[in-house]
């Protein structure tokens, strides 16, 4: 019974934040550029992840619409997060994030 509270309650609360996993976020900036990061999985790469298209948009959106330079991209540092199903047992998922430095030409 009180697995099943739990299991709601971690369910509602990624319902809440807008879901469990992030998409491409930028999480450095300055005037002329900055470093956007994005999840990928191990078996599709992080240049066929779908959330690199969104990583691209957000640096030609940073960059006024113009285009930019690539300065470097590689692994980041990702996380590690509880995943509780529905069945109420508890996986831990390793999530992979790859970075990319941007500069706005």
């Amino acid at each position: 019974m009180i697995t099943s509270w739990l299991t709601t309650i971690l369910v509602v609360a990624c319902l809440a934040v807008g879901g469990c996993a992030d998409g491409a976020k930028i999480v450095q900036q300055h005037d002329t550029g900055g470093v956007v990061i994005y999840p990928f999985k191990e078996g599709q790469g992080p240049i066929l992840s779908s959330f690199r298209k969104e990583a691209l948009d957000l640096m030609k959106e940073k960059c006024g619409g113009s285009s930019y330079s690539i300065v470097r991209e590689g692994e980041a540092k990702g996380r590690t997060r509880v995943v509780s199903p529905l069945d109420g047992a508890q996986e831990l998922v390793e999530e992979r994030r790859w970075g990319i430095q941007f500069e706005c030409k």
